[in-house]
């Protein structure tokens, strides 16, 4: 095993010791390099993996691992203790939390949209959805693209009358929980029959494994709709829908919109940072918008995977704040990065 340069360590305890860590006892750097292990939402996954390849640049003994397995698979890993850290889209319940044997602190790392995608031969036009509309094919209710729901909020658009192919998440899903969270705010129907989770019992549908095969579902398969994170949409060059919000506007998803979304929570934010903000209040806030959070112990048996953690922590919330806008998501508000850089301190 390559040994590890005592320069940066010594670089990387010292920065850890000036913003959020004290330094190791007696000064002794590690033996060997770090290698933490992570795993959770893919709903985040293009900004972490450009964050991990990053952060490695500039400590090069240091591996941060993380694998795309949905926001389930996050939560569970992390309680079981077979992670350093998980990730997910929908905050832990509180039934959750009171599973794991050391305290889960939640750190929100930037901001996404959830948009509804499709794939209607034919038709070029962005398409609106009413919230009415998309709890309506999510129920199984309107089956048809050609629904006077749909033709009233597309005017001038020649939908078809194919049957909707409905597609949504097969596995335990952050991305679902913004999704089902939305649907249970605006549907009291939805609330009742199906609820908001990371894996709910869908009325209807195909499932996809992870943002990649719901958008994979959707592209190959003609008159579908998904639902996946912006950034999924854009990079497959797939049309998404405006939706209308609570101000009754039809509002598109990008950065401006998922950012007024969180305008809002940002001044109320809980001390554990478990918040929704789905369907918020503003003309220009687009209404399926959520943080997502890294899941990360309070207590570490492993010391240096705690200096490490703790540092890129430091470093994710303020120098990589910058790599978020151009792959699609929104940066943290300044309110709620000074909040989490205070909480890092409870990382022992």
């Amino acid at each position: 095993m390559k040994r590890i340069h005592s320069g940066h360590w010594l670089g990387l305890l010292l920065a850890v010791g000036l913003t959020c860590a004290p330094a190791l006892p007696g000064g002794a750097p590690p033996a060997d390099p770090v290698l933490v292990n992570g795993a959770g939402a893919t709903f985040p996954y293009p900004i972490y993996s450009k964050w991990f390849d990053e952060y490695h640049k500039l400590h090069p003994d240091i591996q941060i691992n993380y694998q795309s397995i949905g926001s389930g698979g996050g939560i569970r890993q992390v309680l079981a203790g077979t992670v350093d850290f998980g990730a997910t889209d929908g905050p832990m319940s509180d039934e959750q939390l009171s599973q794991a044997t050391t305290k889960i602190l939640h750190f929100p790392t930037v901001l996404g949209a959830v948009v509804p995608t499709y794939n209607i031969p034919g038709i070029s036009q962005e398409l609106k959805f009413t919230p009415e509309v998309l709890a309506g094919i999510y129920l199984g209710k309107i089956t048809k693209w050609n629904d006077a729901e749909l033709a009233r909020a597309n005017p001038g658009v020649a939908l078809p009358g194919e049957d909707i192919v409905v597609v949504h998440r097969a596995d335990g899903s952050g991305t679902s929980y913004v999704w089902t969270d939305y649907l249970s705010k605006i549907s009291d129907e939805w609330k009742t029959k199906v609820g908001k989770g990371t894996s709910v019992n869908w009325p209807v549908g195909l499932g996809g494994k992870g943002n990649e095969g719901v958008a994979g579902l959707v592209k190959q398969t003609p008159s579908s709709i998904g639902y996946v994170e912006l950034i999924y949409a854009i990079q497959n060059n797939m049309p998404y829908g405006q939706v209308r919000n609570s101000s009754g506007d039809f509002v598109k998803a990008d950065l401006a919109s998922t950012t007024a979304a969180a305008a809002g929570a940002a001044k109320d934010m809980p001390d554990d940072f478990r918040v929704s903000i789905t369907n918020a209040a503003g003309k220009t806030a687009y209404p399926i918008a959520s943080f997502t959070w890294l899941l990360v112990p309070a207590k570490f048996g492993n010391e240096a995977k705690r200096i490490v953690l703790k540092d890129y922590l430091h470093w994710m919330l303020t120098e990589g704040q910058r790599y978020a806008e151009p792959l699609a998501y929104a940066r943290l508000p300044k309110e709620v990065v000074a909040k989490e850089l205070k909480t890092i301190a409870e990382i022992q």
